[in-house]
């Protein structure tokens, strides 16, 4: 079975959230729009929508969130969430992900949508006096944080094009 695929994001500092999504629109041959560009009725012509952002305050950015705030309710719609998070890499695990994704998870399931996966990885930060130092998670996503993904996304099309 084609999946329908959407993406829409927001990445904007160093557009490494935009690195991971171009990554996933090429597998899924989706298309990456931004909140504004949505219209929330068009959302049911896809099979699978992917959800992403840079973190910000350890949540996604609040455009994502105000969009999936104005979305209809739906009955088990698809979908996934990525980010890319600024924290060292060596605080980067598993929960971190988890935890940053909750508001937007939460807001997303109280829509409808079935969340199939998530996916997160550190990216460069130049926030505030890490600027100072060149920031930190330099060369993030790296070359292995873009294979990740590469892999994420075949097993995205393969578990959701056998539904």
């Amino acid at each position: 079975m084609e999946v329908k695929s959407l993406l829409i994001l927001v990445s904007y500092h160093h557009h490494n959230t935009e690195r991971i999504a171009n990554v996933f629109a090429r597998v899924l041959e989706a298309e990456i729009r931004t909140p504004q560009q949505i219209d929330p009725a068009e959302l049911q012509e896809y099979d699978l929508v992917g959800f992403g952002s840079g973190i910000y305050g350890a949540k996604h950015h609040k455009a994502l969130l105000n969009l999936v705030d104005r979305l209809p309710q739906v009955t088990n719609k698809k979908a996934f969430i990525f980010s890319t998070c600024g924290v060292p890499a060596i605080g980067m695990t598993e929960q971190v992900v988890v935890e940053n994704h909750s508001t937007l998870r939460g807001r997303l399931q109280s829509k409808g949508y079935a969340i199939v996966d998530e996916f997160g990885c550190v990216g460069l930060n130049t926030n505030s006096f890490l600027k100072l130092f060149g920031g930190i998670n330099q060369g993030r996503p790296s070359a292995e944080d873009l294979g990740e993904a590469e892999a994420f996304a075949r097993n995205l099309e393969r578990t959701v094009g056998s539904v």
